[in-house]
């Protein structure tokens, strides 16, 4: 999701810098199509970052005494190798 915004943002920022040719006393529309293209960039390579470096998540599930459930432990890690695959 979060590459996903930073691609919005990035394109809506894209048509507001280049594609726009309305002249507003309040505001540059060219400078912010600007910003918001460095606000996307900035957004698609944090997402990019968390989606690459490796997860560990740990589940424990304990039953109280006497009874007849098991005790669920669940393990998963996923490591990222060199070539970030």
């Amino acid at each position: 999701m979060t590459m996903g915004t930073g691609v919005v943002l990035f394109v809506i920022g894209a048509i507001l810098a280049f594609a726009v040719k309305v002249q507003t006393s309040l505001i540059s529309l060219n400078t912010a199509g600007y910003i918001l293209m460095v606000a996307g960039l900035v957004v698609f390579l944090v997402g990019l970052a968390l989606t690459l470096r490796g997860r560990r998540t740990v589940t424990t599930s304990r039953t109280a005494a006497g009874s007849s459930t098991p005790v669920v432990d669940q393990r998963t890690s996923r490591t990222v190798d060199s070539d970030g695959l």
